[in-house]
């Protein structure tokens, strides 16, 4: 039968990781609902109030899916940062150079039809999305929102012509008694003592208007940040809207100064374990799974912290990710993830060396111009 491309195939799509992957690989599946959320340009925001384009390929050898990659348009990040890119993402593939061209053939001529001169990812695929390739640490255990790919994924970037750029880290550190104390200086210390500031913890009560300032706080924080553009109500709700059913109050908050939103960090108990149960789908045993996972979760993930740009260098950062640490090691929690900080970003850096965090993984974008 050879090998041929389908497009528009979510069946195929979903099962291409179970096709090439091992059982016991690190990768980690979306579930399967959310990834049909992702895929449908109805209920995507990024495509459907942006005027974003998207489609996405499988690559099929003797009846088996072997190769699958999404392509993509954001309007807003094109015009934010003057450019003409089309994005790639969910690249995962069998390792046959021939099977990649397929995949990567099809989103270029896609690009190229939206008016595009580069194609550039991987971003898997909301306005919070996961990016990079993988291209280190490809035997370490990922935390929820980090990606994982097969050790030949940059190998069949490069033949397909794409060049690695913008390079990229995740973390992971140990939570201990004294691990939280590591962040504290003066500044840190006056942030801590001052009444001017309140911790919002993020309860489900609460969660609708913490997570319109934790909105806030990223959109202000992260303007001046490559690549970032600015989060409408309706792409943060999109993604994080279901953290409200997992959300641990006691390790995310949102930090107020003199009474206004000022700073945030979302810390959320990893998935992966439940995730990699379930196998990506919901069934009879999905509950069990949860529970379970849920009774004996000792893992975290901090998915992002932001100060707003007036309050940068007065110790918030420093503070905010103190409480939370404590609070970590208060609920049980022995390990957690940091997802990705770009190499440019010292200041992150900088938090990770306190914590002695090790690095987890790295990662790069692949562009090709077109």
């Amino acid at each position: 039968m050879g090998l041929d491309l389908r497009e528009g195939d979510l069946d195929g799509f979903f099962r291409v990781p179970f096709e090439i992957y091992a059982a016991d690989s690190p990768y980690v599946t979306p579930m399967r609902a959310d990834l049909k959320r992702y895929l449908d340009p109805a209920r995507n925001p990024l495509m459907r109030d942006d005027g974003g384009r998207l489609t996405f390929f499988t690559a099929w050898r003797d009846g088996r899916p072997v190769g699958r990659l999404t392509a993509h348009t954001h309007p807003s990040s094109n015009a934010r940062h003057s450019l003409r890119r089309c994005q790639f993402g969910y690249f995962d593939c069998e390792d046959d150079v021939a099977t990649a061209r397929l995949l990567f053939e099809a989103a270029e001529a896609f690009a190229r039809d939206q008016g595009c001169d580069e194609l550039v990812g991987a971003f898997n695929l909301t306005a919070m999305q996961q990016a990079g390739v993988l291209t280190e640490g490809f035997d370490n255990q990922t935390y929820t929102d980090m990606v994982w790919g097969a050790p030949h994924l940059p190998r069949l970037l490069d033949a397909c012509g794409y060049a690695p750029m913008f390079p990229m880290s995740t973390f992971e550190f140990d939570v201990g008694p004294d691990t939280a104390d590591a962040l504290l200086g003066e500044r840190q210390r006056a942030v801590l003592a001052a009444p001017d500031w309140t911790w919002m913890p993020i309860t489900r009560s609460a969660f609708k208007a913490r997570f319109e300032e934790a909105r806030q706080c990223l959109n202000d924080g992260f303007s001046d940040n490559p690549m970032f553009v600015p989060l409408t109500p309706a792409e943060f709700d999109f993604q994080a809207g279901e953290m409200m059913w997992i959300v641990d109050p006691r390790i995310a908050c949102v930090a107020h100064y003199r009474g206004e939103p000022a700073g945030v960090v979302i810390c959320i108990p990893d998935l992966n374990p439940f995730q990699k149960a379930t196998r990506g789908r919901m069934g009879p045993l999905t509950l069990f799974h949860f529970i379970r996972e849920r009774l004996r979760r000792r893992r975290a993930v901090i998915i992002f912290y932001s100060v707003k740009r007036d309050l940068h260098g007065q110790g918030l950062n420093g503070a905010m990710l103190h409480r939370v640490v404590k609070a970590l090691f208060a609920g049980g929690y022995r390990q957690c993830g940091v997802t990705w900080i770009a190499d440019e970003n010292t200041a992150s850096l900088r938090q990770m060396e306190k914590l002695n965090a090790r690095r987890l993984q790295r990662l790069n974008l692949f562009r090709k111009g077109l």
